[in-house]
């Protein structure tokens, strides 16, 4: 089993909501932590998912208040396992204004 750590980013978030990480197939990924930034002049409303093809999807985060020019990491030593074909996702209440930072390990 090999271990890999990884960042994946996603600029310019908005209102629709965006994958971040799809998890490849036969791997496991643990999410170590996510930050989100606002890029905007004002404040937004943030969320975060996870889509599962085989159980409920769900929010980690929904409607989260981050103020203009701040970043928001809550995973808080936290962490998030993902199986194969789990999709994170992240939307925003305005269009292209969360820059997101996922730090993963992913398992193969």
């Amino acid at each position: 089993m090999a271990n890999t750590f990884k960042l994946k980013t996603k600029a310019n978030v908005g209102i629709t909501t965006q994958n971040v990480y799809v998890v490849p197939s036969a791997t496991t990924t643990v999410v170590i932590g996510i930050t989100l930034a606002n890029i905007t002049g004002g404040g937004v409303l943030v969320g975060v998912g996870i889509t599962r093809p085989s159980a409920d999807d769900v929010n980690v985060l929904k409607n989260v208040p981050i103020p203009q020019g701040s970043s928001l990491e809550f995973m808080a030593g936290n962490k998030v396992v993902l199986e194969a074909a789990d999709t994170l996702t992240v939307n925003s209440d305005t269009n292209g204004s969360i820059d997101v930072s996922l730090t993963i390990m992913e398992t193969t």
